[in-house]
């Protein structure tokens, strides 16, 4: 296909497929702890990464990776300081980063047009070194979250039970949240830092309306990631049209035909149950 004929291309679709795997992966972890507002605050940290990363002239997945881990670490350690209000830490490092990302923006001037490539996606701008780092950065997140997936099962269920049983609930709640952010540093390359949090969440809502088991949730959300970013990209392509915007639209999309799936369904169920009971009364 003429599309793969590009090696642009051909890194966009490892870096989306990468992307597409580990958002999901970590995102119903984080819907299932009511913590989905957590993508959006960290994302902020990570456009303050990427502004840091284009004034000192280092790479910005890089500096971006290094803030959203900081970030998600400094928030772990304020819900544990506001035990009974845990949102307020995600809406103090949200602002904190939206803050930095102003000041560092507001310092280096023509930063502005190196910036929107990161608030929106691009998959013209990836380089070697960009690859590298994500696929390096996936393996980590996916191997994590694989040896700590029992752990991560019990606390974002009930919390108190994973500390009851003996499990080191703070340590891999930070740990957790550290992945997270890293996470949504790496597909800020792909979707943008402003629709990252998307790609984490509406999969898994899709997921979830369909799905009868943890294990069945996972690999539906991963399945509609996969598709999402798979043909948004295409359409990104052949139609000239913002891979982030694309994506999303697109995972939006497969939202919207999993509700309308699920009603039809529901309705033939409640319809067969009712021209069953006049036979079953007879």
């Amino acid at each position: 296909m003429e599309i793969f004929y590009y090696e642009f291309m051909q890194k966009a679709f490892i870096i989306g497929i990468v992307v597409s795997i580990i958002c999901p992966l970590v995102g119903l972890f984080v819907v299932l702890r009511r913590m989905s507002l957590i993508a959006d605050a960290l994302s902020h940290i990570s456009l303050a990464g990427v502004a840091a990363g284009l004034l000192a002239g280092s790479n910005p997945v890089l500096s971006a990776s290094l803030f959203a881990v900081g970030g998600g670490i400094l928030i772990e350690c304020l819900r544990q300081r506001y035990r009974n209000y845990s949102e307020l830490a995600i809406a103090i490092m949200l602002s904190t980063g939206v803050a930095l990302a102003a000041i560092l923006l507001g310092i280096g001037n023509g930063l502005n047009a190196n910036i929107l490539t990161y608030l929106f996606g691009s998959i013209v701008v990836n380089n070697n070194t960009d690859v590298i780092i994500i696929l390096i950065s996936g393996i980590i997140v996916f191997g994590m979250v694989g040896i700590l997936y029992k752990e991560l099962y019990l606390i974002a269920f009930d919390e108190e039970t994973a500390e009851l049983s003996g499990i080191p609930v703070r340590k891999i709640s930070v740990l957790f949240t550290a992945l997270t952010a890293l996470t949504i540093a790496l597909a800020m390359r792909i979707v943008g830092i402003l629709m990252v949090s998307s790609l984490m969440i509406i999969p898994v809502a899709a997921a979830l309306q369909i799905s009868k088991s943890f294990k069945a949730s996972l690999l539906y959300a991963i399945t509609f990631s996969v598709i999402s970013t798979t043909f948004g990209l295409f359409l990104s392509y052949y139609l000239n049209l913002p891979p982030g915007g694309t994506i999303i639209m697109l995972a939006v999309a497969v939202l919207a035909a999993v509700i309308m799936y699920k009603n039809v369904i529901y309705r033939q169920v409640y319809k067969d149950e009712f021209n069953t009971k006049p036979t079953e009364l007879q």
